[in-house]
């Protein structure tokens, strides 16, 4: 997915993958998922997708700064 966002492209296909957090199992109406991505120029952003009856019912793209990455890796330990 590719998004832009204040002028900055953001996209998973040239992004290193950096933690993957799963919710719940494939086909779960409230199941999803949370990719966090770095950009080669070392921004941070969080791809969202889930289940219709998830809190991301719709792909999203949302930047995050490094601080708030490192929270949210925290979080997944």
């Amino acid at each position: 997915m590719k998004k832009i966002i204040c002028k900055v492209e953001y996209d998973t296909e040239a992004s290193e993958l950096v933690a993957k957090r799963t919710v719940g199992k494939f086909g779960d109406p409230d199941g999803y998922e949370e990719s966090l991505y770095k950009t080669e120029d070392g921004k941070y952003f969080l791809y969202t997708f889930g289940g219709p009856e998830s809190k991301y019912a719709e792909e999203a793209i949302k930047r995050m700064s490094s601080a708030k990455a490192e929270e949210w890796l925290a979080e997944q330990k």
